[in-house]
């Protein structure tokens, strides 16, 4: 590539930098930033997104975009340039059909609606967030207007996050997923063979458990010299530029897991961050409504990386193998009495929960497809904001037995519809289905991988991850990564058989 590319390169790197510099902010907001100054960061949230938005989309920008890709003309489709170009063209062409205007209001009510659900959670007073959700709400269908959808106006929204999917798309996905999951569930409950989940509820130390997780991070290869982890309402990743990539999490602690689980989930996200090819550093993508820092292909190829951590490595037997004597050194009368396999099995006990960051991995797809439905019924206006409560009590007894007795562990549990992300919940079960497809995958080409996690050796693993799927970034349509990897279009099979073969074994199911 020559002259006009490296002027692309530039520009791209001016929009990058005000983006990072505005995830700076959103990260301060939601781990130190005073109670106080909530009005005045919006504010600020909103200059920023504006100047990155219009610079994005400016005739500077077009002209030089243009030009890089007449000097590309030729070039081997898989190199890194040429994806680079395509990602741009996607996202420009996106970006172009937003106003300025409207980028700036949305910046705004994100971060003002983020402060007033952080404190209505904590009152379970969905009432007073309310307001903000149906702003947020207006403000997401006037965006997905803004691209005249064929389909859903949901369909504007997913493909932010998941490029090319379409609501008509993931109701097949969880048709084939909901009776599947629904008679597993069904089985575990009828089945003789019980799990003694009392030994995640002892009186575990929050600080032990905290540096635990930390432990176990970096052994996976999160990289401390580009990241850290600190405290915040809810578990996220934050990537500020490639070599500062950051995760929070809670110190929520009724059961031992919560911790090291979310800790694990946002280190898989980090670890896809930082191993991503030096070569596409400073180029902005898409993420949700605004720009974004991030490279990643889609939030499901995301997710894929965040619940591959989280389940397929740390609830696997291997895992505890090698990390139940470390804990037990860590918790001696805690763990009193407890074997590994007992341990093993509470840690993948199959209860359903209202809280979906500690669901199990049975019942975790019916919490997304709660959410998916709501999300759905709202943009489509077949629901209203106001019946929210009420909807999700119903949903939830539906879905998975439970009637939440209040609005914190019901409708406002989750971050994301404060932050906008409406579209976004679907990509965790696509993450889950992406992980076990490439599961598979991993498995054939490391043979030896049980014994390597037994051993806490994760580096054969992660090479594996780089190479395939961190390095690449944007550069592929998710489905086509998929496919490049595995040699597959998207399937459930892989995920179901996972599931269905791994809770047959824990309750002896026939």
């Amino acid at each position: 590539m020559g002259e006009a590319f490296e002027k692309l390169r530039g520009l791209c790197a001016t929009i990058y930098d005000l983006v990072g510099a505005n995830e700076v902010l959103s990260w301060d907001e939601q781990t130190y930033m005073p109670p106080g100054g909530g009005e005045g960061r919006a504010r600020q949230h909103a200059t920023l997104e504006r100047l990155s938005h219009e610079l994005f989309v400016s005739d500077k920008l077009a002209e030089a975009l243009e030009a890089a890709e007449a000097e590309a003309a030729g070039l081997d489709p898989d190199s890194d340039e040429a994806g680079i170009l395509r990602r741009l063209r996607r996202d420009f062409t996106k970006k172009r059909r937003v106003p300025a205007e409207w980028v700036e209001e949305f910046a705004q009510a994100q971060s003002l609606a983020f402060q007033v659900w952080r404190k209505a959670k904590l009152d379970s007073n969905f009432k007073a967030f309310q307001p903000e959700l149906e702003r947020i709400l207006a403000l997401r269908r006037s965006y997905a207007q803004f691209h005249t959808p064929q389909g859903s106006l949901y369909d504007a929204l997913l493909d932010d996050y998941e490029p090319g999917m379409t609501a008509s798309d993931l109701r097949s996905v969880f048709g084939e997923l909901r009776p599947r999951q629904v008679q597993l569930v069904r089985s575990i409950s009828e089945s003789k063979a019980k799990v003694d989940e009392s030994i995640l509820l002892r009186p575990f130390d929050i600080k032990k458990q905290w540096d635990f997780g930390l432990e176990v991070i970096e052994h996976l290869g999160y990289d401390f010299r580009r990241g850290r982890q600190d405290e915040a309402p809810h578990p996220f990743t934050i990537t500020l530029h490639l070599d500062d990539v950051r995760i929070t999490n809670w110190s929520n602690a009724e059961a031992f897991g919560s911790i090291l689980f979310a800790s694990m989930h946002e280190a898989g996200h980090a670890m896809y961050e930082q191993g991503i090819s030096p070569a596409l550093r400073g180029f902005p993508t898409l993420s949700g409504a605004a720009l974004d820092p991030s490279h990643s292909v889609s939030l499901g190829i995301h997710e894929s990386q965040s619940r591959m951590m989280e389940n397929l490595v740390g609830r696997s037997r291997a895992f505890w193998k090698g990390y139940f004597p470390r804990l037990q050194a860590i918790f001696p009368s805690e763990l009193e009495g407890v074997d590994l396999e007992a341990f093993y099995r509470s840690i993948n006990r199959v209860r359903p929960t209202l809280i979906r960051v500690e669901a199990d991995e049975a019942t975790y797809n019916l919490h997304i497809m709660l959410r998916f439905e709501i999300e759905l019924g709202l943009v489509e206006g077949s629901l209203a904001v106001a019946d929210l409560p009420e909807i999700w009590r119903e949903k939830t007894q539906e879905y998975l037995g439970l009637t939440p007795p209040d609005d914190r562990s019901g409708v406002l549990q989750d971050i994301h519809w404060a932050d906008g992300y409406i579209g976004y919940f679907p990509t965790y079960t696509l993450g889950n289905l992406i992980a076990a497809q490439l599961w598979e995958k991993i498995r054939q080409d490391l043979p030896d991988l049980d014994r390597q996690i037994e051993q806490a050796q994760f580096s054969d693993l992660l090479a594996w991850l780089r190479e395939k799927v961190h390095r690449h970034g944007a550069k592929y349509e998710p489905m086509e990564l998929l496919h490049r990897i595995t040699g597959q279009r998207l399937s459930a099979k892989p995920y179901l058989q996972y599931l269905t073969e791994k809770y047959s074994e824990i309750y002896e199911l026939g």
